[in-house]
C-alpha cells in the first residue's frame, strides 16, 4: 500500500511539474466594461475570451514548452483617463498582448503607454490618428474612419442618390474623425452638406439641433457617435417628423441601436461595418455558432475582430517560436493571418492592407446586410 502511495505521490508531483512548466502568455483587454457602451466592452471581451478557450483546450507549443493563455480584462469605461490607468495596471501585470481599446479616444493616449512598454496592440478604434503615431507593434484590425466613413458617404451618392446631407458629431476622436471623413467624401461625391452640428457623448435630448436642420430639408443625417446617443436621435427624429435617413458609423451597427431605438430604427438607418458579412465568409457561421453555445447570445460588431486578434498572436508566436512581442510584431507585420472575419496584412502604418465594408440597414430590431461597398 506504501508504494501504491509513493508511486501516486510521485504521479502528482510529475503532473505539478509538467504544468509549472507551462508558459504563461497574458492577453490584456482594455474596453468600456461598465456604462452606456458596456454592451460593446462585454461583447469584444466575450470574442478575446472565447479565443483564449479554445487556445487553451487545444495547446500549442513554442519554445518546447506548452502555452497557456490568461485573459486580464480591465474597464477603460470608454474614457481616456480611465484608458491609460487601465493599460499602466495591464503593464504592471506582465501584459504584453492587448486586444482593445474599443474606443479611438482611449487609444490614442493609451496606445503610447503600451508602446513604451513594449506592448503589442491590436485595436479596432478607427480614427486615422492612431496608426499615424508610428508605433511599430500597433495593429488596426478593423477599417479606419477613411474607409468606414467615405464608403457610407459613397453610397449615399450613388446608391441612394442623395443631394442634401447634414452631418452631427459627438465630439469625440472617434465621432469628430469619423464624421469629417463622412463629409470630406460626400463634397466629393457632389453632394452639399447643409450643416454640421455638435453634441457630447452623454447627451440624450437633440431636439434643438434637429429642429434647426429640419428646416435645412435634409435627406439625411451623418452621425458621427455611438449607439446610446444614436437611438434617441432616431427617435426624436421621428416625433419631428424629420423624414430623413440616420447614417452613421460602425458604433450604431449594432442590435444595441435597434432596442435602444424600438420602432424608430429600420431601413431608414444605414451604417457599415468593416469587412465582409460573417454570413458570407468561410468560418463565419461556425464561430457564431461556437460564441452563442458558450455566452448564449449572438455575436455583436466586433467580437470575431477580437477573437482573431488573439488568435493571431497565437499564430505568430507558433510562426517564430517565441513569446518575445519584438518578434512576434515583426512576425505580424511581415506576414498575414486569415481569420473568422477576413484576412490581416498590414501596412507600413499598422492599417490593413484590404478591408472591404459592409453596408447595412435594420429590420426587426437588427442590422441587415445590405451589400458589401
Amino acid at each position: 500500500m506504501k508504494l501504491k502511495h509513493i508511486a501516486a505521490a510521485a504521479a502528482l508531483l510529475g503532473a505539478a511539474g509538467a504544468h509549472a512548466q507551462d508558459t504563461v502568455v497574458k492577453i490584456g483587454h482594455s474596453g468600456p466594461l461598465s456604462g452606456a457602451q458596456a454592451f460593446s466592452g462585454k461583447d469584444n471581451e466575450n470574442g478575446a475570451r472565447l479565443a483564449v478557450e479554445e487556445l487553451n483546450a487545444k495547446p500549442i507549443t513554442v519554445g518546447g514548452k506548452k502555452l497557456k493563455f490568461e485573459l486580464q480584462s480591465e474597464d477603460d469605461q470608454g474614457d481616456p483617463k480611465a484608458g491609460v490607468a487601465a493599460a499602466q495596471k495591464l503593464i504592471d501585470q506582465g501584459v504584453k498582448y492587448v486586444v482593445g481599446p474599443y474606443n479611438s479616444g482611449v487609444a490614442i493616449p493609451a496606445s503610447r503607454a503600451y508602446n513604451d512598454a513594449g506592448v503589442l496592440i491590436a485595436t479596432v478604434a478607427t480614427n486615422p490618428k492612431i496608426t499615424q503615431q508610428g508605433y511599430k507593434g500597433l495593429f488596426r484590425v478593423n477599417a479606419s474612419d477613411s474607409q468606414l466613413g467615405s464608403k457610407m458617404a459613397l453610397y449615399a451618392a450613388n446608391e441612394l442618390k442623395l443631394k442634401t446631407v447634414a452631418v452631427i458629431d459627438d465630439r469625440t476622436a472617434f465621432g469628430q474623425g469619423l464624421a469629417e471623413e463622412f463629409k470630406k467624401q460626400a463634397k466629393a461625391a457632389g453632394m452639399t452638406v447643409a450643416g454640421h452640428e455638435f453634441t457630447t457623448d452623454k447627451s440624450f435630448d437633440f431636439s434643438s439641433i434637429l429642429t434647426k436642420l429640419k428646416t435645412k430639408k435634409v435627406e439625411a443625417i451623418f452621425f458621427g457617435g455611438y449607439a446610446p446617443q444614436g437611438a434617441p436621435m432616431a427617435r426624436q427624429m421621428k416625433q419631428l417628423g424629420i423624414n430623413a435617413k440616420l447614417l452613421g458609423g460602425d458604433t450604431i451597427c449594432t442590435a444595441e441601436m435597434g432596442k435602444l431605438g424600438g420602432d424608430a430604427v429600420g431601413e431608414n438607418v444605414l451604417c457599415p461595418q468593416g469587412g465582409a458579412s460573417l454570413d458570407k465568409l468561410a468560418s463565419g457561421p461556425a464561430f457564431k455558432a461556437r460564441y452563442k453555445a458558450r455566452f448564449k447570445q449572438e455575436p455583436d460588431v466586433y467580437a470575431a475582430a477580437y477573437y482573431d486578434a488573439a488568435m493571431m498572436y497565437a499564430q505568430a508566436m507558433q510562426k517564430v517560436n517565441s513569446i518575445d512581442p519584438q518578434k512576434v510584431g515583426a512576425a505580424i507585420s511581415a506576414g498575414s493571418y486569415t481569420g473568422v472575419a477576413g484576412t490581416y496584412s498590414f501596412d507600413a502604418h499598422g492599417d490593413m492592407k484590404q478591408s472591404p465594408v459592409t453596408i447595412f440597414h435594420f429590420k426587426g430590431g437588427q442590422p441587415v446586410p445590405l451589400t458589401t461597398y
